[in-house]
């Protein structure tokens, strides 16, 4: 994947992502400015979402998991963590369950 289809992409999964979870989560400030997703709950905690275009990755920022990179699986279609067979949207939609009380679904 050279770096405009990276860009494209990232920036695409990025818009998908704030869209969802703002629709999801009434309590969730939802912000995205300059290819940085940022996402703040009530309590003040904040994950911070962004992409990275040196690595070609997205690069996770979490209160509860810690930081996180993850690669574009093209077959799969989804972005992979570059440590573990975990999946973006799946991390977030379960941390942001369990942080909010809420179920949150995200794809």
């Amino acid at each position: 994947m050279d770096d405009s289809a990276f860009e494209s992409l990232a920036e695409a999964t990025l818009q998908r992502l704030a869209a969802q979870i703002e629709a999801a989560l009434d309590d969730v400030d939802v912000e995205l400015r300059g290819g940085i997703l940022t996402l703040e709950l009530d309590d003040g905690r904040q994950y911070v979402i962004n992409k990275h275009t040196p690595n070609r990755q997205i690069w996770l920022s979490s209160p509860v998991s810690g930081a996180a990179h993850f690669v574009h699986d093209g077959q799969a279609g989804v972005w992979r963590s570059t440590r573990s067979e975990a999946v973006l949207h799946q991390v977030l939609a379960a941390e942001l369950s369990e942080l909010t009380g809420q179920a949150v679904e995200l794809h």
